[in-house]
This record gives C-alpha cells, structure tokens and sequence, in this order.
C-alpha cells in the first residue's frame, strides 16, 4: 500500500503488490481458515483498489473437499468481481438497487455476518428471488493511514455514498481487501469465535501485504536513484533515508504478531485449563456499567467507551496492559464516578470488574496455570514464554531469529504458528534490507562527495 501524487494535485492511495504475492498471501489466508474451522467450506479474498474508484476485484477462491484435506482453487466463470473488477460506484448502497455486503464492509470498516441467511437484508441474490440460502462472514482488511502515510496524511479523494457524503474521512484506516468465509448452513454468529478469528487472520493479512509493499518500495528507491546517479549528496541522503525511516513501521509490525502469538498462547491455556473469564467479558461488563452512569457527560462517557473498545485492539505485554487500563481506563472512570455520578454499589461494580480485567492479563504467565497444562513439553513451555513475554523495546535481530525457530517446532500446539512464523520470515527479511540500505547509503554518499561514479554501487543492488 502507498501513495501516488496524480496530475489533479489529489493524492490517490493504491495497493502496489505483485500479482505473485498478492495470490500467495490470499490463498495462505484462506487456507489457514479452511483447516482451522471446521464448518467452514469456502473462502475468497477480493482486493480493493484506490479510492475514489475502490474496484473491488476477486483475487481468489478455494473450496475445501469432503475430507477436509485438499482445497481447489479457481475463480467462478460468472461473477461481477472477476477482474477487472466492480467500481464503487456499482456495489455502493443506492434506492432501487439489491443492497451488498461488499458495500457495507468498504464504507463501514465493519464485518458482515450472514447468521440467519433467509432472511439476510444484503445477499443480491434472495433479494433477487433466485438464490438459496448461504451461512457466510464477511471481513474487510485494514491497514492504518499513518503506515501509508508516514510523513503527514495528504489531501485524499474519498469516494461517496449516494448521497454524497465522502467515505473514510473521519476513521484511522483504510479498506484495502475484503475476506469472505462460507460455513455450513445455521453454524455461525455474529461475534461468534469463527468471526472473531477471521478479525484476528484479516490484521495478519494487512500485516502481510503491508511488509510485501514496503520491500517493493524499498528495493525501487535504491534501483531507480542508483540509476540516477542521485546529482547531489543531498538527495541520495533525504531520499533513501526516507525509505529507511520505515524501520519503526517494520519493528511495529512484528510487535503486532508476537502479540498475536500471546493471543494464542493465551486462549489455549484457558480453553487448556477451562477458564472462562476473557478480557472481552469484563470490558462488556464495563460498556454495561457505563449505561447505567447518570449525570455525567456524553462526551466522557464517550471516551471511555471508545478507550474500552481500543483496549481489545491491542496485544500488550501485561504490564505495559495494565500501565494502559490505568492511564486511559482507571483515570477516565475515575472523573466520571466523581461527585454524585455514581453510587457506592456502581463504584465497587466498576472497581471489581477492573481487577478482573487485570487477572485476565496474566494468564499466559500465571505458574498454577502453566504447570497444569500438560500438552507440551515443559522446557519448551518455558523458553517459549521467556520469549513472548519479553518483547524488546527495540528491534533485535537474535530475539527475532528465536521466535521463527521455536514457531518451527510442532509440539507448540499454536492454531496459527505457521502462518505467524511466515510473516515474521517477510519481515525479518525486510529488516535486513532495511539494514543493507542505510549501510549502502552512507557508501553512495562518500561516493557523491569524492565525486565517485556510482556503476560499482548499481552493480551490487541489482
């Protein structure tokens, strides 16, 4: 994903991955959904192209045999979204036209769950009269506009409802695929754990083709200013060093997928030991306890429910979590409880359900937890919680290399380790180009400034 300055001075944002990866990563995504949920039979995987157009176009589709071992590939030979596509402009909600979920997914950043299917207010084809019914999922793919846009977001031309309200103005993200999971009929819910690992896989996608872009740029930027011979040392230096501030962008991702990892760590000791309490529940609890504040003022109240809401985005090592709940949720219930806001009954409702949200952060490191399950070997158990648990402030290469190797070792268990371990293999290896271009920078320059010809240098890139 990057951004392109078109003639009309109006930033246009696109999705500039090789087609090769582009269908490697989807089927990748599809196939570690299929294996994993077993009512599962179908999944595809459209990609979303630059606004104001947004053609949502079919990359790929796999279905997965009786067996549950083979999944066949292959576009369907009728669909609107075969390339080249549909533009917004055909799918978005319009009077006199069936309404669809691709449109709501796009415009609304939100999922789509088709958990009672006849009656299912967005599938063209019931409303249509001539379709059967079909349980499915639908997970748009986000990536955050300050990854795109690193140096300040530039003026942007959004696309419109009918109405002519500009889409995606006001959210932190960016559509930039859309996944779509079939289930066996009556199988799913909204908010049900197939949905919410299809949310948690669809960030491991962003993630992914996120690391795919920001190589191409990398790689283009050394290709194309060796091959200009760069006329001073000025721009060699503010270009190339531009590409390189991206580092931070890359160390950012790969905190994002050990905190994945934690995730999984995390929900296998308590499904492993049955333990029901989840972060989710008690951060229900609180929106609950929120509803029945009186007195205090929306604004507040709003806050801390967006601060609620955030908390469940994040995958932080416990005590960076519990730093966050006291800072953005312990101080913002704080103002709103003061005076005669609430009740001496709501305050310990609040204050007890606090310290269950801090419970549940330490699970993945609780002993009695840990030495109760029993499904992996107990000197694997503890390397691999020195790890995750011990996440550096900066990057480092040696932590890096013993994550992929412990992902390796199949005792582990993890649902999704191989899948984690490839995109922490794309990263690792974005990392050190990263590393191989600030170093071959600082030779271009000397070579600028003694007035060296930079052939030598182009030959080694290439």
């Amino acid at each position: 994903m990057s951004a392109e300055h078109s003639n009309s001075g109006v930033y246009e944002l696109s999705l500039r991955v090789d087609k090769t990866s582009l269908e490697r990563a989807c089927k990748e995504i599809i196939e570690t959904i299929l294996f994993c949920l077993p009512n599962a039979y179908k999944g595809t995987v459209y990609s979303i192209g630059s606004p104001p157009e947004m053609v949502a176009t079919r990359v790929t589709s796999g279905i997965i045999d009786e067996e549950r071992k083979n999944i066949s590939w292959g576009l369907p030979e009728k669909s609107d979204y075969n390339p080249p596509g549909k533009p917004w402009m055909e799918y978005r909600d319009e009077p006199g036209r069936p309404l669809e979920a691709m449109s709501w997914c796009v415009e609304k950043q939100k999922s789509w769950t088709a958990e009672k299917p006849g009656s299912d207010t967005r599938s063209i084809r019931i409303q249509l009269g001539g379709g059967h019914e079909d349980s499915h999922h639908m997970e748009p793919v986000l990536v955050r506009k300050q990854d795109l846009f690193l140096e300040g977001q530039p003026e942007v031309e959004y696309p419109r409802t009918y109405d002519g309200e500009p889409i995606w103005q006001d959210t932190d993200y960016i559509v930039v695929a859309v996944i779509k999971i079939h289930f066996q009929l009556g199988t799913i819910k909204i908010d049900s754990p197939e949905t919410r690992l299809i949310k948690k896989l669809s960030r491991t996608l962003g993630t992914e083709l996120l690391s795919y872009q920001l190589r191409e740029e990398s790689l283009n930027a050394i290709r194309e200013l060796a091959q200009d011979k760069v006329n001073s040392c000025n721009i060699i230096s503010d270009s190339l060093r531009n590409t390189i501030s991206k580092s931070g962008l890359i160390f950012s991702l790969i905190k994002h997928e050990v905190g994945f990892l934690r995730d999984q760590w995390e929900e296998i000791i308590r499904n492993g030991c049955n333990i029901e309490d989840a972060k989710e529940d008690y951060i229900e609890e609180l929106d609950r306890a929120l509803d029945c504040v009186e007195g205090a003022e929306e604004n507040l109240k709003y806050d801390l429910r967006r601060a609620h809401r955030k908390f469940l985005e994040f995958s932080f090592t416990p005590e960076k979590a519990e730093n966050w709940i006291r800072a953005k949720i312990e101080s913002k219930w704080s103002d709103i409880l003061s005076g005669s806001n609430g009740n001496h009954e709501l305050r310990r409702r609040v204050q007890e359900t606090l310290e269950g949200l801090r419970r549940t952060l330490y699970v993945g490191k609780d002993s009695t937890l840990i030495s109760a399950y029993d499904k992996m070997p107990e000197e694997l158990k503890q390397q691999w919680i020195d790890l995750i648990y011990k996440m550096p402030d900066q990057f480092d290469l040696l932590f890096l290399d013993k994550v992929i190797d412990i992902l390796a070792n199949p005792d582990l268990g993890l649902p999704h380790q191989n899948k984690s371990r490839k995109s922490l293999i794309h990263l690792r290896a974005l990392a050190k180009i990263m590393g191989e271009l600030e170093e071959n920078t600082n030779v271009a320059i000397r070579q600028v400034l003694n007035g060296a010809a930079t052939n030598h240098y182009l030959r080694r890139i290439k």
